[in-house]
């Protein structure tokens, strides 16, 4: 009996061990596969090229925890990548990352949001922007061409991949944010020469998101780097007026829903309280939440274990409530 037991015991254990070693040769879980299909904007190239002498590079910024984190510098070739659901919904969201107007981020605020979205049957389409400070010669405005084009080039897919061109909601982070909120107030401003039928279509979004948004070029609250590379040729107030989203604002405009941290040492929250009040003033359905904590640029990956990580399904429901 002894004997039995023993080899019991001798047997667990030798399978115990096994399995941990299996454990401990397995490593980290490797990154998920980048998005294979995409849509380049400007098929001919994009306009205003003629000064533009930087190039494109894919910055590996790496994470501390072993997580992607890369950005596109000085885009060349603006495009949308593609994420198709299992199961569509109906609806899709064009997703604009942040960067300070120097850089996109790819994982943290494209893919990752991407994936999550896609879940829950919205088809996305990340969109990587030309930068403002790279020679173009709409300059300020460059991004705002890439934003018009992609969102038409979105809803000129709506039939292929099954949603609604009704109903295409855009969300921006940090820059991203401005940018955002640039196409949700001067979605009708003539940026560009007509390219093709895609140009026919509208690129007022159905809804948008304003995740810890920069928006005003005020100086007081303003993103010092972004305002740096967006007035660049032309720091007067009235330019700076201009291109301020929370001075754009008119009746009649989608609605908005808007997140930031009230400790974010980046991107001050009044940002967030100027446009809030702007679109409030004129009547366009708004929805503002802001968390004590979260800092900036939290995306998805930095919410674990805080209040904050409830804002993926704020918007989910703001979104639903208002069509998508």
């Amino acid at each position: 009996m002894l004997n039995r037991r023993g080899a019991l015991a001798t047997f667990v254990t030798g399978f115990l061990a096994s399995l941990a070693a299996k454990r401990v040769e397995a490593g980290p879980t490797p990154p998920l596969a980048d998005p294979t299909e995409s849509i380049v904007l400007w098929p001919a190239g994009p306009p205003g090229a003629e000064k533009v002498t930087v190039e494109e590079v894919i910055l590996e910024r790496g994470d501390p925890n072993g997580v992607r984190d890369r950005a596109m510098v000085h885009t060349r070739k603006p495009m949308l990548m593609v994420f198709r659901p299992k199961t569509p919904n109906g609806a899709a969201v064009m997703l604009i990352p942040g960067g300070g107007y120097v850089r996109a981020v790819l994982d943290k605020e494209g893919y990752e949001m991407a994936r999550w979205l896609n879940q829950r049957g919205y088809a996305c389409f990340v969109l990587f922007y030309r930068m403002p400070g790279d020679g173009w010669a709409a300059g300020a405005d460059t991004p705002l061409q890439d934003a018009q084009r992609g969102i038409r080039l979105v809803r000129s897919r709506a039939a292929e991949m099954g949603f609604s061109p009704d109903r295409v909601a855009i969300m921006g982070f940090s820059a991203g944010g401005h940018l955002a909120a640039s196409l949700t107030t001067r979605f009708a401003d003539k940026t560009y020469a007509s390219v093709d039928a895609a140009d026919d279509l509208s690129a007022k979004p159905n809804l948008s998101g304003l995740i810890y948004p920069v928006i005003s070029m005020d100086p007081a609250i303003a993103h010092a780097g972004s305002r740096k590379e967006l007035l660049t040729a032309d720091a007067s107030s009235e330019r700076a007026a201009a291109i301020s989203p929370e001075r754009r604002v008119t009746a009649g405009l989608s609605p908005v829903f808007q997140l930031h941290a009230a400790d974010d040492k980046s991107v001050p929250v009044e940002n967030s309280l100027v446009m809030f009040a702007a679109l409030k003033a004129k009547g366009v359905p708004t929805e503002l939440h802001i968390f004590e904590e979260g800092g900036h640029g939290f995306g998805l990956r930095g919410t674990p274990g805080k209040p904050v990580a409830a804002w993926p399904s704020l918007f989910e429901t703001f979104a639903k409530r208002h069509g998508l």
